[in-house]
């Protein structure tokens, strides 16, 4: 039986950040970031980034990484480089839970990104990315990507995610959780539980897993037997982490080929606030994928099947243009 190439192994290492700025002027001599390689280290530059309470090699599922990254596939891993780091807060990466507890700097989406850009620039040493892509918190990520570093990329890949400030729903909801995870940290699981059956799922796929209250007993009594292991300061700095983003004053300054990606039944994102599609027409280079609602799609979730989408990424791509086209 024949072994996978080395690159089609994933590597998972540590990075250690020297005199880390934070964006509320806190300095840490050494912040340890976390992060993920797979595949041909000659092969086209590939950021992907993770959502939250997640970690770069979590995005390794068969539905999501293996259709992407897997033989054949727009990102096949033959091709590309593809690097998954763990946001600060998240996976490998320094999180409130090492020892600081609620002493560990309020970090931000920007200093997440800017941990992401370290990650890549000093440990890796590239200077140049083919694509950037995340979902949910890492889809907010891409387009941060795209504003501070503008000239970093040919190609931004956000799904599951909009271009606005924080709020209506999403927001609150947020707030909820981080506010009852802050005066109850005992409460943390039931918090996190509460938030992500109220802005995922579907409306449709819901209603067919739990149409009367038999089965949605049944149902909430198997998520609630799956494991929790999410420290309450990890979780509560991880949403409270999004308090102030808000892409959408700078928009004009990305220079990379869009493709942003939603699903119309994504609660935290619904397409009837037009969102996406205002932004799309301050973008030189900007177009939307909204993949229909069905009893097949997981609201929040869909995009994690990259079936659904992964024919529109490979034909966006092709169309996008090399490097030098893009600084000339």
């Amino acid at each position: 039986m024949n072994e996978a190439p080395e690159w089609r192994v994933p590597v998972t290492r540590e990075f250690i950040a020297r005199d880390f700025r934070f964006h509320t002027g806190e300095t840490v001599p050494e912040l340890r970031l976390g992060y993920t390689v797979l595949g041909n280290p000659e092969g086209k530059p590939v950021l992907a980034l993770h959502g939250t309470g997640g970690h770069g090699a979590g995005l390794l599922t068969k539905e999501f990484g293996g259709a992407l990254f897997g033989s054949g596939g727009v990102l096949d891993a033959a091709e590309h480089f593809i690097v998954l780091p763990d946001a600060i807060g998240h996976g490998r990466s320094a999180k409130p839970s090492d020892g600081l507890r609620r002493s560990f700097p309020r970090y931000n989406y920007e200093d997440m990104v800017q941990g992401q850009y370290r990650v890549v620039h000093e440990a890796l040493g590239l200077r140049h990315l083919r694509l950037v892509f995340g979902i949910s918190m890492g889809g907010m990520h891409a387009w941060q990507w795209g504003i501070r570093h503008p000239r970093f990329m040919d190609a931004l890949v956000p799904l599951a995610s909009s271009p606005v400030a924080m709020g209506g729903r999403n927001w609150l909801l947020r707030r909820l959780l981080v506010d009852q995870v802050r005066s109850d940290p005992a409460s943390a699981r039931r918090a996190w539980e509460f938030f992500n059956v109220a802005t995922n799922g579907g409306t449709l796929a819901l209603q067919a897993a739990a149409p009367d209250v038999e089965a949605a007993d049944r149902w909430l009594a198997a998520r609630r037997a799956q494991p929790f292991e999410t420290d309450a300061d990890d979780l509560l700095y991880q949403y409270d982490a999004s308090r102030d983003y808000d892409p959408s004053p700078a928009l004009e300054s990305i220079r990379a080929h869009v493709l942003a990606i939603n699903s119309a039944d994504d609660e935290r994102n619904p397409p009837e606030l037009g969102a996406t599609e205002s932004a799309m027409a301050r973008l030189a280079h900007g177009r939307q994928l909204l993949i229909p609602g069905s009893r097949e799609t997981a609201g929040h979730g869909t995009v994690r099947a990259a079936r659904l989408w992964v024919q529109a990424c490979g034909d966006f791509l092709a169309a996008v243009p090399s490097p030098e086209s893009l600084t000339t």
